[in-house]
């Protein structure tokens, strides 16, 4: 299957269109929106220039399993999932601000206390701590949500000052961060793996707060294997991680950052094919099922069909 990489949909009762990084949003009126998630892959925000065949209804798929899981802890965006790549669901005012949840020290985090620092996001974290080490408690450390560019950094203090989000408002966001983190790290354990952090955006309709967009995904979150975590942390052993931290890694090793002037190395089919092949393989660790994909000769036109009957 040759992967999904741009939608051009036509849908009765549509007032805009968004594409963002690696979705597609049709605003169906004022109530509703259409989210397609196609197999373009971002890293350090940027597109790469080839799709992932399959990372779509992967992610999708996914997300919509943990938004079903999550439900009871706070009202989510999801109303129906008419196809593999599409979420229908409730078009709300969005948060400007990503709640980044980590429970351990790894990834950028590890990077900015490898550097010397002791607070990430004004959250200050202890000395003498190694990579991918456990955090005493969960630590919540917002950014900005860029429109376009780099998302950035910002403390819960400024948040508040700057009246970005109410201060009882941005309470609520941080209770429901803090126990949908704690849901996902009991689901992530039955399937013998370690939430380590994640990302959740939230939204408001009607005065009700939602949960929007992806849920423990892998490309919003990052899995250890739980099996041999504390052996190799003495032994000071990278960890086994399942998220889409290998492809930034590999674009690091091969000299990009997403830094201005800098080159995305070429993406070569079998390094498609190795990306596809992971992406599966991380839903069926992280779901503990069977991936069943949606070949098509024609997607998107697939994709048209099933939204508009779920539409009605």
């Amino acid at each position: 299957m040759s992967a999904l990489v741009k939608t051009n949909l036509i849908l009765p009762g549509t007032t805009g269109v968004y594409n963002g990084k690696v979705r597609d949003v049709y605003f169906i009126g004022a109530e509703k929106l259409v989210m397609i998630a196609t197999d373009r892959i971002s890293a350090f925000d940027v597109i790469l220039p080839k799709g992932i065949p399959y990372k779509g209804q992967v992610l999708n798929t996914i997300a919509a399993m943990f938004l079903d899981m999550t439900s009871d802890i706070v009202p989510n965006w999801k109303m129906s999932m008419p196809h593999a790549n599409v979420t229908i669901g409730h078009r709300c005012e969005t948060y400007p601000v990503e709640m980044i949840i980590r429970g351990y020290l790894t990834g950028s985090s590890w990077r900015t206390y490898k550097s010397g620092q002791r607070h990430i996001c004004g959250v200050p974290v202890p000395d003498g701590m190694k990579e991918h080490d456990r955090f005493p408690v969960p630590i919540i450390t917002p950014t900005t949500k860029a429109v376009e560019g780099h998302d950035e950094d910002i403390t819960r203090e400024e948040i508040i000052a700057q009246g970005i989000i109410p201060e009882n408002e941005y309470q609520k966001l941080e209770a429901y961060a803090l126990a949908l983190f704690n849901r996902g790290t009991e689901i992530a354990k039955k399937q013998g793996l370690i939430l380590v952090d994640t990302k959740y955006e939230f939204g408001k309709k009607d005065g009700q707060i939602y949960l929007i967009d992806e849920i423990h995904t892998p490309d919003s979150s990052r899995y250890f294997y739980l099996e041999g975590y504390e052996e190799r942390q003495a032994k000071g052993e990278q960890q086994r991680q399942l998220s889409k931290e290998f492809v930034r890694e590999w674009l690091m090793e091969n000299g990009f950052q997403g830094k201005e002037g800098q080159q995305v190395p070429e993406m070569t089919e079998a390094f498609v094919k190795q990306v596809s092949d992971r992406y599966i393989e991380l839903f069926e660790i992280v779901t503990g099922k069977k991936f069943q994909p949606v070949a098509s000769i024609d997607p998107e036109a697939e994709i048209q069909a099933a939204v508009i009957k779920a539409l009605g």
